[in-house]
């Protein structure tokens, strides 16, 4: 024992930092370890991943769910009229972001959205007569994940509106998504001005059939490829999509002055798309939505396949949890406000654009794209080093959209809600700001993560589900 203290002491400290601290002013050698408990010290979340991890019934499931996810393959079919497209869409429906939430309880921007969509749609010819329809519940709210839509921000579609259709050709399954209106005063933060309305009808009047002819033109898009590609050339695909939009519209426009159609409407229609970055934004939700409705419905299998957020509540739906959703109160995102803006004027966080994050992209492809920390903050190391950090709670990687600065590894992809309690690390997304009040518009973007609740409450009902306590 005594010549234990002749030598040179080195020291890994687990728990309170200021325990290495003394060791290191005495002369010592400590190396401080980071390290919680599981879940946060939750018991009943111990003891649901106790049940959970290295249950064969459930990595048999996960198996089958990310092998369902990794072989999908999204391509554009064209656009349709949504009350005509998504099956289930009722003619007096409106389809918005996020977990289900009544209107009562509905943010601003939210509020304004659909306002603006019953105007759109003639139901009513005043925002109060508006305002009175819906409140007396002749007018259907429902989760555009319900319908196996989804849409940025508020995510509203309503009957007329054109929408995306992306099939994957693997399992058959269809996802739909909006068309992006572009910045500014736009219906997905709450604006419902005539503007915004008259806008809203050259997209379908116009813009929607232009965009269908090219793409029957072609036979149809495949996404995949050009994700990829765009991964390639500083994208993520969720907050910036310059690349994959400039793609598209390559493919687009010989398809669009092939058409036949009024040179005037494609050349206003060509414009429009060049003078939106964002434009691709909408279809990589749809796609990455594709890819993961393949994999839900798994029994027992604890891989997630939607994070959503209404403004209000934050909802992550996991693929053995059949349409439960699992949620929490949805955070205010702390990121970098525009000038004059700050955490005080934001809405909690919202929109189904984090379909981006479940599958892989936005946040988690962060490598690709260290131009993007000039938006969401942060340096080109913190954006390497996010993607890196993910792989640590997915079932793998997705080698089909990969990542140049970490050597082409693929997007870590997969997110297993045991990974997530286990190791106490959630995933990252990337996110736009909304303003509290409807129509201000976006004043902001940042960095956030799922909140830890969602996954506790999925991972404890799963134990339950599996092997009830006490059986």
């Amino acid at each position: 024992m005594s010549q234990l203290f002749d030598q040179e002491i080195s020291v890994l400290n687990v728990g309170l930092a200021s325990f290495a601290d003394a060791i290191n002013d005495a002369g010592g050698i400590a190396v401080n370890v980071d390290w919680r408990p599981p879940a946060e010290g939750d018991e009943a979340t111990a003891k649901a991943l106790a049940r959970l991890i290295n249950n064969e019934t459930v990595e048999v499931a996960n198996d089958a769910a990310y092998a369902k996810y990794l072989s999908a393959q999204p391509v554009l079919q064209g656009l349709g009229r949504a009350g005509e497209a998504i099956i289930g869409m009722g003619e007096r429906m409106v389809l918005h972001s996020g977990p289900p939430i009544e209107w009562a309880r509905m943010c601003g921007p939210m509020q304004g959205a659909i306002i603006g969509a019953i105007l759109y749609e003639g139901w009513a010819a005043s925002e109060k007569e508006a305002l009175n329809l819906v409140a007396s519940g002749e007018v259907d709210l429902s989760p555009c994940h319900h319908l196996g839509a989804v849409g940025p921000m508020s995510g509203i579609i309503s009957p007329s509106m054109p929408v995306w259709i992306v099939k994957n050709t693997e399992g058959g399954n269809i996802a739909y998504s909006n068309l992006n209106e572009g910045l500014g005063k736009v219906l997905r933060f709450g604006a419902n001005s005539a503007g915004v309305i008259e806008h809203l009808k050259w997209m379908e009047n116009v813009l929607a059939p232009v965009l269908e002819a090219a793409i029957q033109n072609l036979g149809g898009i495949e996404i995949k490829p050009l994700m990829a590609q765009a991964l390639h050339m500083g994208d993520e695909v969720h907050n910036r999509n310059a690349a994959a939009t400039s793609l598209l519209i390559k493919k687009l426009v010989p398809a669009m002055l092939r058409s036949g159609l009024d040179r005037a409407d494609v050349a206003t229609a060509i414009e429009f798309m060049a003078g939106n970055d964002h434009f691709f934004l909408n279809i990589s939700m749809a796609a990455c939505k594709s890819m993961l409705d393949a994999a839900h419905g798994v029994p027992a299998s604890t891989m997630i396949t939607a994070m959503a957020r209404n403004g209000v509540e934050f909802g992550i739906r996991m693929s053995g949890g059949g349409d439960r959703w699992f949620t929490t109160i949805a955070p205010v995102v702390d990121g970098l406000y525009f000038p004059g803006y700050s955490m005080d004027d934001a809405a909690p966080d919202l929109g189904d654009s984090a379909i981006t994050e479940t599958a892989g992209l936005g946040g988690f492809a962060m490598a690709a794209s260290p131009a993007i920390v000039q938006f969401v903050g942060g340096t080109p190391s913190d954006a390497i080093r996010r993607s890196q950090e993910m792989a640590l709670i997915t079932l793998g990687r997705n080698n089909a959209l990969t990542l140049p600065a970490l050597n082409f590894a693929g997007t870590p992809a997969g997110i297993d809600a045991r990974k997530v309690a286990d190791q106490n690390i959630t995933p990252i997304i990337n996110t736009g700001i909304a303003h509290k009040e409807p129509g201000i518009g976006q004043i902001g973007a940042g960095i956030t993560h799922a909140p830890m609740q969602c996954f506790t409450g999925a991972l404890i009902w799963l134990a339950g589900e599996l092997e009830p306590e006490g059986s």
